[in-house]
């Protein structure tokens, strides 16, 4: 049995909402999202406050010089790159959509630099269309609970869709990234785990004596 509506209820009860879900905006959401590729929120978080501060629209981020925008992002990982993203990202949304991020995951992803995970977190917490988020917290979190056994981030997001119930679709990034971080790492803490009673990994640790 997959347990879910067990270990939801559980970890949603433990875990508050992640940084991005707290943006005001769809464009909010989706630049923090597309900046915290490989970057802890809390590194992100104040990169993207100067470049929001800077550029409070697509269209002010479009006419941007990429040197000026990387300079913002110089204390994330990435960032001449990232620079380089976000600014095609802006023209494109600027050019295409007047300005506004679609609500459709295939326009989402033919975005600049934006694959399913990002498409997935701004339908999720801009919009609150139920939708799946496959970080590495997830995809790792899905496969030990026994909720999915596949190999890719992609696969893991079919089979999820397939298995769990769509009200938890949503819920599902915001809870498992914080509780990846706190207990469920590459190193589980499976003595201090809420749900360990439903998880299917064979190999669980004990508390260091």
């Amino acid at each position: 049995m997959l347990h879910a509506d067990e270990i939801m209820r559980v970890l949603t009860r433990r875990y508050r909402e992640p940084a991005e879900a707290a943006k005001a905006t769809p464009w909010k959401v989706l630049l923090f999202t597309a900046l915290s590729a490989r970057t802890r929120d809390t590194q992100t978080e104040p990169a993207f406050r100067r470049v929001i501060t800077a550029y409070q629209t697509p269209a002010a981020l479009s006419r941007a010089r990429e040197a000026d925008v990387a300079r913002l992002l110089n204390t994330i990982g990435l960032y001449r790159s990232k620079a380089r993203n976000i600014v095609a990202l802006a023209k494109m949304l600027t050019t295409q959509y007047k300005g506004r991020v679609p609500k459709d995951m295939d326009a989402l992803v033919a975005l600049p630099a934006v694959g399913r995970k990002t498409a997935s977190c701004v339908l999720a917490y801009a919009f609150g269309i139920p939708a799946i988020a496959v970080d590495t917290h997830v995809f790792r979190i899905a496969n030990r609970l026994g909720w999915t056994k596949e190999n890719t981030p992609e696969k893991t997001e079919r089979a999820l869709r397939a298995r769990i119930p769509k009200r938890h679709w949503i819920r599902i990034n915001k809870v498992m990234v914080p509780f990846g971080r706190e207990i469920c790492g590459r190193v589980p803490k499976c003595w201090m785990c809420p749900v360990a009673k439903w998880c299917d990994f064979s190999e669980k640790t004990r508390a260091p004596k």
